[in-house]
């Protein structure tokens, strides 16, 4: 692979596609950026506001604080904070100009407005579909598959945007079937610096800052503090507690930006923090550091590419595989080594289920960052798993497509258990 060819651009432009900037948990952002959107086509302060949300969705915003709401949560909460105070234009970082006036405006709007939530229409597993009534017009505005896909815009009748209804997480992104392992060890190692330093550069900044602020003041259960506290003697320890930190501020309404990755804040923080504390206790280059986290972002990828955006199945346990990736590039090891720690990391926590975003992620980052280390630990001490331990197959890349096989079919029942346990609470 060398700069200039069609593959090496490819990677780079997964890469570009998937490190966005975000202010709060995706999916209650999604709803606040699908309310502004359908506002700013209405022209008005909707009098009625209809939301069809998929399982998923309410899985994921149930639970978890929405920036810069005062300390709301929940689906009504998301769309009304888009509606009253958001700005379209900032995507994903829509409500991150709320001033402490809007604040109020979104509770009293809240109070004041009839909001009706329904379940989704589809079997899609990302869908959110709004309806806005202000006198004499609709809007209706509907996000399917990821987090920013608006599918479907009609105003008064007439449809003025639509597009085929795909079940694919993929849907109108880069072509993600040319990742491998192989292929991603080669272009960490020959990526021109440059072309990665900006995009890479302000995914460590944004995340180590807001892992920083999680370790600093109290956030959730505090689980980076705990750990930092309990055994941060450790650099492995160490390590796991700043990307918990991180989880632990944005999970409860940090008003910070995070890069995100596949979709989720957390699999960003998760998949660079660690390798930047690893870095930096290791003395390595800025260069070594991004080269690093590239390919831990790219592993992630692999995974989560297989799996879905959202799914029964943890997105962090795939960036804790990254990130031990990512530590074993960065210590030295070439191909052999990512791949041994990416399947042993594998082997360990894959299973682990996404029951909503809430405080609780934050222990799970920690056990996947510790899986992640411990699947190069064991390459280190010349052990491993082999094909045939449970879903654990010969060739890493086969390994990592059992892994979407699981996610995608075996945890589909599961996925609607946890759904159904979650609403009978």
């Amino acid at each position: 692979m060398k700069r200039g060819d069609a593959l090496y651009q490819q990677y780079l432009d997964i890469l570009a596609e998937e490190l966005q900037p975000a202010m709060g948990c995706t999916e209650p952002i999604a709803l606040a950026y699908a309310g502004a959107k359908a506002r700013q086509l209405l022209g008005a302060l909707p009098e009625k506001v209809e939301i069809h949300v998929s399982g998923n969705i309410i899985k994921n915003v149930k639970s978890v604080i929405v920036p810069n709401t005062g300390g709301l949560h929940g689906i009504s909460a998301a769309v009304c904070a888009g509606i009253v105070a958001g700005n379209a234009d900032k995507v994903l970082e829509v409500i991150s100009t709320v001033t402490p006036e809007q604040k109020q405006q979104i509770k009293d709007y809240m109070q004041t407005t009839p909001i009706e939530i329904k379940p989704a229409g589809s079997c899609l597993v990302f869908d959110i579909d709004l309806r806005l009534c202000s006198g004499a017009d609709r809007v209706r505005l509907r996000i399917i598959n990821h987090h920013t896909n608006i599918a479907y815009i009609e105003k008064n009748g007439e449809i003025l945007q639509s597009q085929p209804i795909e079940e694919s997480s993929e849907d109108h992104l880069t072509d993600k079937s040319c990742l491998s392992i192989e292929r991603i060890v080669e272009f960490a190692d020959c990526v021109a610096i440059e072309d990665i330093r900006e995009l890479v550069g302000r995914q460590v900044s944004c995340n180590m800052a807001i892992a920083e602020e999680g370790i600093a003041n109290s956030w959730g259960a505090n689980i980076g503090s705990v750990l930092l506290h309990r055994q941060g003697e450790l650099l492995s320890k160490r390590a796991a507690a700043y990307a918990a930190a991180g989880s632990d501020a944005r999970m409860s309404g940090c008003e910070m930006p995070v890069i995100i990755l596949s979709g989720s804040g957390n699999q960003g923080i998760t998949a660079s923090v660690p390798v930047v504390v690893y870095a930096k206790a290791m003395g390595k280059s800025e260069e070594e550091m991004l080269r690093a986290v590239a390919l831990s972002d790219l592993v992630t990828i692999h995974q989560k590419s297989g799996i879905g955006r959202l799914s029964a199945y943890c997105g962090a346990i795939s960036a804790g595989c990254g990130a031990g990736a990512g530590i074993a590039y960065m210590s030295g090891g070439g191909f052999h080594a990512v791949a041994h720690t990416v399947v042993n990391a594998i082997a360990i926590l894959s299973g682990t289920i996404c029951d909503g975003a809430k405080p609780s992620c934050a222990a799970k980052i920690a056990a996947a960052v510790d899986a992640g280390i411990l699947g190069w630990d064991m390459y280190q001490e010349n052990q491993q798993f082999y094909g045939g331990d449970g879903i654990v197959t010969k060739g890493v890349d086969k390994t990592v497509g059992n892994v979407g096989r699981l996610a995608r079919e075996g945890m589909r029942e599961t996925d609607q258990t946890i759904l159904k346990i979650m609403l009978d609470e």
